[in-house]
């Protein structure tokens, strides 16, 4: 009985050294899960080794180290100088003048949530053994459209040049005459798109295209001009903006005055038959017509003005030439007269100064 006894105590205690041991074992397990746990705590504060931020290796930083570090990296991108180019002119601006940003916030959030995405052991293991989890991240910018747009048309407001008209014509008494001149726009739209793409691509330099705008009244359409200076007695007749022949001519007296203004052809005749045009006037003493011949008051060319009554005729009466001596009409010697009436077309643009 003693020996079984004996038997008995021996198994119990052996229960209970294993027991102990269990009890110690299980004491240092959660010692050491409470310890890892309390050190993942601690490092939550810091970013896993491995990852980077722009090229920036931002391992075991803190949010307001990382955000200093990656603030400084999109600060290169963003304060970079970008030459513009248009028209003959360059402008040297800023991604962050045009309004282009960085979300460093952000991208310094997602460099600490690597860690959140995975498992309490793995960060633990990461953290502990500085195992690289090998992340990388890119900082993202974004363009401003608006402030883009907005530059372009202040680029576009300083190169504009508007297209400038030809012109042959009486202004307050004085013949004024100008050459037509193209003009240039920027091409706005093309301009923003390559100017955003020139921040996407981060290029230093961008070419804004211009257009040329075609004036409406080109040189080349302002025609036939015939210009009758009343104060000189002489005409002129230009193709565009030259002069192509020159007369002494006769104008109006003082009593019947050549109209000033502006005038066009509207008729033209050979051989003309003169009607009185003021038999109770000045031509009560003269017949109600006179037909062709070296008797007719009109000569062997008529050119009819749209003034009415007013004609640039030859004339018999040679003598009154360069005087101011007809009822109105612009008077040409003979042969002048039939030397310019092939010439002028009908809708010539006829200017009449004092």
């Amino acid at each position: 009985m003693r020996i079984a006894g004996a038997k008995h105590r021996k198994g119990r205690r052996g229960w209970l050294i294993v027991g102990v041991c269990l009890g110690v074992l299980f004491v240092l397990g959660a010692g050491t899960a409470y310890a890892a746990y309390r050190y993942d705590a601690s490092t939550a504060v810091e970013i896993l080794p491995g990852v980077t931020v722009a090229g920036i290796d931002v391992s075991g930083m803190t949010h307001e180290e990382a955000v200093r570090e990656v603030r400084e990296r999109a600060e290169e991108t963003l304060y970079s100088n970008l030459t513009i180019s248009a028209a003959g002119r360059t402008w040297t601006v800023t991604p962050a003048s045009l309004g282009m940003t960085a979300d460093v916030e952000a991208v310094v959030a997602r460099a600490f949530a690597v860690a959140d995405e995975m498992s309490f052991v793995d960060r633990v293991y990461h953290r502990l053994r500085d195992v690289p989890v090998e992340v990388t991240l890119d900082l993202h910018f974004t363009s401003d459209p608006a402030g883009v747009q907005a530059f372009v048309q202040q680029v576009s407001d300083e190169v504009a040049l508007p297209a400038v008209n030809a012109r042959f014509a009486l202004v307050e008494a004085e013949l004024v005459t100008r050459r037509s001149e193209a003009g240039r726009e920027l091409q706005t739209k093309l301009g923003v798109q390559r100017v955003l793409r020139a921040l996407e691509d981060r290029a230093g330099d961008v070419a804004v295209p211009v257009r040329t705008v075609e004036p409406e009244v080109p040189t080349a359409s302002l025609g036939q001009t015939i210009v009758v200076d009343v104060s000189e007695n002489r005409l002129w007749l230009y193709e565009g903006l030259k002069a192509v022949k020159e007369y002494q001519v006769a104008t109006g007296t003082a009593s019947y005055p050549t109209p000033v203004g502006t005038f066009e052809i509207i008729e033209k005749r050979e051989n003309p038959t003169w009607y009185n045009p003021d038999p109770d006037g000045w031509g009560a003493d003269l017949p109600a017509s006179i037909g062709p011949g070296p008797g007719n008051p009109l000569g062997t060319r008529a050119m009819y003005l749209s003034a009415p009554g007013i004609r640039i005729h030859g004339t018999w009466t040679s003598s009154s030439i360069g005087t101011a001596a007809s009822h109105g009409c612009i008077r040409m010697h003979i042969a002048d007269s039939e030397e310019l009436y092939p010439l002028v077309e009908l809708g010539a643009r006829v200017i009449v100064k004092p």
